[in-house]
C-alpha cells in the first residue's frame, strides 16, 4: 500500500521521480490562456415554460466541448458548502486515523481512501492526488460502509448523493429530450443504476510544471457531476487544445461519459480532460458518476440509427468496456476505437 500523497507532501522540496511527467505531458505554465471557455447554463430557464433553448444549450456544449457548467440548478447552497466543507476535513491533518482505517487498493471494497500509483496513468508515472472513493446507491445499502469521521460525513454526503442524483436525472431527462429518444430512457436501472462519489485532494506541489493530478483522460461512465472547490485545476481538451474550467461555488461541472458518447452515435462528446496542481494551495473536488451495471449493453440507441445513420460502436457490455478501458492505461479513444463498426 503506497503512502498518501497527503502524508508526506509538507516534507520535500522537489516532485519525486516517479511522479515526474515525460517532457511532451507535463503541463507547464500553471494556467492556460483563457481565450475560450466551457459554457455556462442556466437551468431555472427549462422550468420557466419552453425547455427548448436550455435543451438546445445543452446539447451544443455537449457536442463541441464535452463539458458544461450549470447554475440555478435547485441545489441548496448550504449543502453544496458544508459538503465540500466535509470533504475536506477528510484529508486533513487531524483525521489521520480515519484516512489509513480506510487506506486500500482492494478494488472489491466498497469504500476506501487511496493514492493514484502508477496503475492510475498510462505513463506509468505517480498522480498527485489522493481520493476516497465509494458507491451511492441504493444509499441504505452504501451508507453504513462510509467513513465515521468526520462525524458529519454519512449524513451530510448521504444528503449530498441524494440530491446531486435528482439534478443527475434532471439533466440526463434534457439530454434524452433533445436527442429524441423516449421518455425516460435514461432512467432504465440497468443503464444508469450503478451510481459512486470520489472526494479528490490535490495537495499543494512544490513543482506543478512538472507533474499531473489527473492525467488526459475522459470517463468511462454515462455522466459526471463535479463540484470544485475555490482552487483552479480542471482543464478540458478541445481541437488540441487544452481550456482552463474556471471554478464557481454556485456551479457543478457536467461532463459527458463515453457510454453517452456511444449511445448518442456520436452526437455527444466525451472529452478528455486533466488536472493541474496548485504550489500553494491543495484543491478538493467531488465528483458523482453515473454508470450502467456491468452486464448492461452499451450501443447506439436504436432511435438514433437507420440505414442513412448506421451504428458507429458495436455493442459491448459495460463491464467489458471497463476492462478494456483498464488493459489500455484509462485510453478512452483507443477503446472507443476498438468498438467502430
Amino acid at each position: 500500500m503506497e503512502k498518501l500523497v497527503s502524508s508526506w507532501y509538507n516534507n520535500v522540496q522537489r516532485v519525486p521521480q516517479d511522479y515526474i511527467f515525460p517532457p511532451e505531458k507535463r503541463p507547464g505554465d500553471l494556467r492556460v490562456p483563457v481565450d475560450e471557455v466551457i459554457p455556462v447554463i442556466d437551468l431555472s430557464e427549462a422550468e420557466q415554460g419552453d425547455r427548448t433553448p436550455t435543451i438546445q444549450k445543452i446539447l451544443k456544449a455537449a457536442q463541441e466541448f464535452g463539458f458544461f457548467q450549470v447554475i440555478n440548478h435547485g441545489f441548496s447552497q448550504n449543502l453544496m458548502n458544508e459538503s465540500m466543507v466535509v470533504c475536506k476535513e477528510l484529508f486533513g491533518g487531524s483525521n489521520e486515523a480515519n484516512k489509513k482505517s480506510n487506506s486500500s487498493e482492494d478494488v472489491s471494497k466498497s469504500c476506501r481512501v487511496k493514492t493514484c500509483g502508477v496503475r492510475c496513468s498510462p505513463d506509468k508515472v505517480h498522480l498527485w492526488r489522493d481520493l476516497l472513493l465509494h458507491q451511492c446507491h441504493p444509499l441504505e445499502k452504501w451508507q453504513h460502509t462510509w467513513p465515521q469521521h468526520p462525524t458529519r460525513y454519512q449524513e451530510c454526503i448521504g444528503a449530498y448523493s441524494v440530491e446531486v442524483k435528482k439534478l443527475a436525472s434532471r439533466i440526463l431527462a434534457l439530454i434524452c429530450e433533445g436527442l429524441g429518444l423516449k421518455c425516460g430512457y435514461f432512467e432504465d436501472e440497468q443503464l444508469s443504476g450503478r451510481m459512486f462519489l470520489s472526494v479528490n485532494n490535490y495537495p499543494p506541489c512544490p513543482e506543478p510544471s512538472l507533474t499531473l493530478g489527473l492525467s488526459k483522460h475522459a470517463d468511462s461512465n454515462l455522466i459526471t457531476i463535479l463540484l470544485q472547490d475555490g482552487v483552479y485545476g480542471l482543464e478540458v481538451l478541445k481541437e488540441d487544445k487544452w481550456i482552463g474550467v474556471e471554478p464557481n461555488p454556485h456551479a457543478f461541472v457536467v461532463n459527458m461519459g463515453c457510454f453517452l458518447q456511444v449511445i448518442s452515435n456520436n452526437k455527444l462528446k466525451a472529452a478528455e480532460h486533466r488536472v493541474v496542481t496548485n504550489p500553494n494551495t491543495a484543491r478538493t473536488s467531488i465528483a458523482f458518476f453515473i454508470a450502467s451495471l456491468e452486464d448492461r449493453i452499451i450501443e447506439p440507441a436504436k432511435d438514433l440509427t437507420n440505414e442513412l445513420h448506421p451504428p458507429i460502436y458495436r455493442p459491448c457490455k459495460a463491464k467489458d468496456f471497463l476492462t478494456q478501458f483498464l488493459a489500455m492505461d484509462g485510453d478512452s479513444g483507443a477503446v472507443l476505437r476498438s468498438l467502430l463498426a
